[in-house]
């Protein structure tokens, strides 16, 4: 608790300090906090009331810097239970596109009823990624004295491979902060097997060619950068890169990762025939960036049900994904602050999996999908809690459905495209019938869904919970959705990509510009940390802005 100064306790009535003390014990264990901070985010939790009326507005700058921007209001999760996971009643947010490495202040006040309650600040800072140490020693290693080297290794060692064959192996020794153990691989040198790592600490491994599979169970601080992994076709169940017990911090970045499960429609969906997890994770902290990663039954993803722990500030920017013959992104058991920023998906199953989100919130942010044969977003399992915010979706069926048969709870989707069109049914899942919206489940009371674009070339009606519509102006007046736009394929995107009439062909990324004269543009809802440095008049629909924008996250501090 905060000391008052004696000179000012001997001014003041002691019925008023008394009061003063009684507020301050109140709010005691209920200051904001930040925590697992990654490269470019910063996760915001405050346990505070979320009854209507309470809100938390945030603003933040870089330490020192005299400018505040504001950033998005956390979201007001309500106390809950799900598959034997409970949370409390918090608000809970991110700041999005920081700097790496950069202390910041933030602004967090707390207002009810339009009446400011109290004002908060916190403290926090961005992480860097981890480098090889400058000093540390050069160890070159080859297949015959790499055990040894291992079994040696100090604090800041770098190990490089030699030219030849070597064996899986799992090291013992630990670098420290600052010092990591780098492992540097060779073009001519391959690795056959497992490198497992198990409650290791500060590892660098780059530049491998492996056949085979990285376990990171149970370590912190581990980075695998610019690496080249095939999954076995026999052995490891098809993974690549694996943490099944909590971790915390793994940097996952510029791999490419390379699957066996072949793209055809009887590997589709959780009982398809297919195999392999690309990269599966579970703890906080962790960053998964500019990977590629190609033919396995889920691309990237968190653990379910008893093995998810403490999923929560866990960062998927930037990756492609391919030929994901399940979940291209599987998101699911996070608890809050897992942001997937920036994918790009193509030939997927379902693109986007939040099964179930747990409070969250859970933010899908300017990723792309093109050709997914089920559903873009699979919000089952009674998710609650999933942002959605600029997504580009091109789809088979149905632009936007979701079918859990079980409520999908306080759902906040701004400016996202959605195009849809004739449907099927495929390895035994319809896509639906080419309606705008499917979403039969959709809990109205805690629903928030506006600025958002939809097409199909077969025709625009939809469900939206409850409520039926048959064009854009029953859309418009009957749900939430009163700025919503109708677009198609041909007259939204630059170069109109060709509607995936068959989703078992395998596609190249299409160019998803959008078109001058299209709908989408300037039809969005500006919001803070997002948007507001928007080329034109208003932020466009879907992830890609027309024309140049200095910074889609807001965050030009002179």
């Amino acid at each position: 608790m905060r000391s008052i100064p004696f000179r000012w306790r001997r001014q003041v009535p002691t019925w008023v300090l008394l009061t003063l003390l009684l507020a301050m014990s109140a709010h005691a264990g209920t200051l904001p906090e930040s925590p697992a901070p990654t490269f470019e985010h910063l996760s915001l939790v405050w346990e505070l009331p979320t009854a209507s009326g309470h809100e938390v507005r945030v603003r933040f700058r870089p330490t020192g810097n005299p400018e505040w921007r504001a950033a998005l209001p956390l979201f007001a999760v309500q106390a809950g239970s799900n598959s034997g996971f409970s949370w409390p009643q918090r608000h809970a947010g991110s700041l999005f596109g920081l700097t790496p490495g950069t202390a910041y202040e933030v602004e967090l006040q707390h207002w009810q009823d339009g009446q400011l309650q109290e004002t908060r600040f916190l403290a926090a800072s961005t992480r860097l990624p981890a480098q090889p140490d400058p000093d540390g020693t050069l160890r070159p290693a080859t297949p015959a004295t790499l055990a040894g080297i291992l079994g040696t290794a100090q604090p800041g060692d770098i190990i490089t491979l030699g030219a030849g064959s070597y064996a899986g192996f799992s090291p013992s020794r630990d670098g420290i902060a600052g010092q990591p153990i780098t492992l540097r691989g060779h073009p001519d040198a391959i690795i056959t097997g497992e490198i497992g790592l198990f409650f290791r600490q500060h590892w660098i491994l780059e530049d491998l060619q492996m056949l085979g599979r990285i376990r990171l169970n149970g370590s912190n601080d581990i980075t695998v950068r610019n690496s080249r992994i095939e999954a076995s076709p026999t052995q490891f169940n098809g993974d690549t890169i694996v943490c099944f017990l909590r971790c915390e911090r793994l940097h996952i970045v510029g791999n490419e990762l390379i699957g066996t499960t072949i793209w055809q429609e009887s590997a589709f969906g959780a009982n398809g025939n297919n195999r392999g997890e690309g990269v599966t994770v579970t703890g906080p902290g962790h960053v998964i960036e500019d990977n590629l990663v190609v033919g396995f039954r889920d691309g990237i993803s968190l653990l379910e049900d008893t093995e998810a722990v403490d999923q929560y500030s866990v960062d998927i920017l930037r990756n492609r994904i391919e030929a994901a013959a399940d979940d291209a992104i599987e998101a699911d058991f996070c608890i809050h602050n897992c942001r997937s920023v920036g994918n790009t998906v193509v030939d997927a199953f379902i693109a986007f999996s939040a099964q179930p989100t747990l409070g969250g919130p859970n933010f899908f942010l300017r990723n792309s999908a093109y050709n997914v044969a089920h559903v873009a977003f699979k919000l089952y399992r009674t998710s609650r809690g999933d942002v959605l915010l600029h997504n580009t979706v091109i789809k088979n069926g149905d632009a936007f459905g979701a079918y859990p048969g079980v409520p999908i709870g306080t759902l906040y989707a701004r400016n996202n495209l959605f195009i849809g069109g004739p449907g099927g049914t495929w390895n035994g899942f319809s896509s639906g019938s080419g309606r705008v919206i499917d979403l039969q489940s959709l809990e109205l009371a805690s629903a928030s869904l506006d600025y958002n674009g939809y097409g199909s070339s077969s025709g625009f009606a939809g469900r939206f919970g409850t409520i039926s519509f048959n064009n854009l102006s029953e859309l418009r007046n009957l749900t939430t959705e009163w700025h919503a736009q109708q677009l198609s394929l041909a007259g939204s995107f630059a170069t109109p990509p060709a509607f995936p009439t068959d989703p078992t062909q395998r596609h190249s990324p299409p160019d998803l510009s959008l078109a001058a004269a299209s709908a989408a543009v300037d039809a969005g809802q500006p919001l803070p940390n997002i948007n507001v440095d928007h080329a034109g008049g208003a932020p466009d629909l879907g992830a890609f802005e027309l024309g140049p924008a200095d910074s889609l996250f807001a965050n030009g501090f002179e």
